[in-house]
């Protein structure tokens, strides 16, 4: 088994990046809707981008934002990859130029399988336990076994993970990357030092038993 990759997401603040990184993060990741409880703004998420280490991408997310609105995301915090979260085609993700990772809602009928054929430029794709179309960050899993084995590219795993919980998900499903913001945090946006050195914990404790 690979090791198992981990993105913090929802993160509004540089020393939250840091500790984040300092505990093995490998992405970290900006939430740029204005709905959201953790949209930053893109002079924040340029210092939040700026403030990372070598090796460790920034990401930003968006959900259903018009094509110049993402350009002006893109242009101000020159992120390594877009996640988007919306009903956006493969057409449009494909359009900027910047590596990219599609979300899919499994909280509802979708064909993992389809989405992944319809986006052959994704770097990779975000399961998330929020509806079709909505934005993640609600802190609710779903059924893993709905998740193909053969999908042939990159799972990153998300919907209410925890320390209690992640490894288990780890074990169970072998994703990629794993992706979480409220499973670490003390309120909206705000990340919980002791809940993320637990979180990692977990996660070395779950690569650790794959390997014996």
């Amino acid at each position: 088994m690979s090791r198992t990759r981990v993105k913090i997401c929802g993160v509004t603040r540089v020393e939250d990046a840091l500790l984040a990184c300092e505990l093995g993060a490998d992405a970290i990741g900006m939430v740029m809707t204005a709905s959201s409880p953790r949209c930053v703004p893109v002079e924040r998420a340029r210092a939040i981008r700026e403030a990372l280490p070598a090796f460790v991408d920034a990401v930003v997310l968006t959900h259903d934002l018009p094509a110049d609105r993402v350009r002006a995301i893109i242009d101000g915090v020159r992120p390594d990859l877009v996640q988007f979260h919306g009903l956006e085609d493969a057409a449009f993700c494909g359009s900027f130029g910047v590596h990219y990772t599609k979300a899919l809602g499994m909280d509802g009928d979708v064909d993992v399988r389809a989405v992944a054929a319809a986006h052959p430029q994704a770097s990779g794709f975000v399961l998330d336990g929020h509806p079709p179309g909505q934005q993640g960050g609600r802190g609710k899993t779903f059924d893993w076994s709905r998740i193909p084995r053969d999908l042939g590219r990159p799972v990153i795993l998300a919907g209410g993970l925890n320390p209690d919980n992640v490894g288990e998900a780890i074990r169970t499903v072998r994703p990629w990357a794993v992706d979480l913001a409220s499973g670490v945090e003390s309120s909206p946006g705000i990340k919980d030092a002791v809940k993320m050195r637990a979180f990692f914990a977990a996660v070395r404790a779950a690569q650790d038993e794959a390997q014996r």
